[in-house]
């Protein structure tokens, strides 16, 4: 059975309307950490159920809803999400151990606000960064993402870039 799955991070509090009309055909979302507030991850939820970890910038309120990792399985693909990963292949040493105790074949992270889409030989891994949504952060572009996960591959994946950062006045 496909499941569509609309994958975010650093939105750093920010909400956009964009969100709803991408993901409203959505099964689920995923949000890779930097929430910035609880009413981010609660429109979210009422556009399709949510999976979501906490980034760097996220508050006790925010760390106690939701976890610093979460690890689940979809149509035979094993998930892992976590905020902070590293580059592709290089990955923090925290993060290369639960690569290795957990073995997924996707890897979703944040943190970088670098939207980057790749797959890891080395770990034999799909390596997905949504790259930033928010406008708080280096980045130019605002982007997330929307793929489809069958019983035996990755379809349909698509880069969304939103309406570009507007300066803060």
């Amino acid at each position: 059975m496909t499941k569509r799955i609309g994958i975010i991070s650093d939105t750093h509090g920010y909400w956009d309307d964009a969100y709803e009309r991408y993901f409203s055909s959505c099964d689920e979302i995923w949000h890779a950490g930097d929430i910035g507030n609880l009413d981010v991850t609660d429109k979210l939820n009422k556009i399709t159920p949510l999976k979501a970890v906490y980034g760097n910038i996220d508050n006790n309120e925010i760390r106690q809803e939701f976890p610093e990792d979460i690890y689940f399985e979809l149509n035979n693909q094993k998930i892992m999400m976590t905020h902070i990963a590293g580059k592709l292949g290089n990955y923090y040493s925290n993060c290369q151990n639960k690569i290795i105790s957990y073995n997924p074949s996707i890897l979703v992270c944040g943190h970088s606000h670098i939207c980057k889409v790749a797959y890891d030989k080395k770990y034999k891994l799909l390596y997905i960064n949504p790259g930033a949504s928010g406008i708080i952060g280096f980045h130019k572009v605002r982007t997330i993402l929307r793929m489809e996960i069958t019983e035996k591959t990755i379809e349909n994946l698509e880069v969304i870039e939103l309406i570009r950062k507007r300066k803060l006045s």
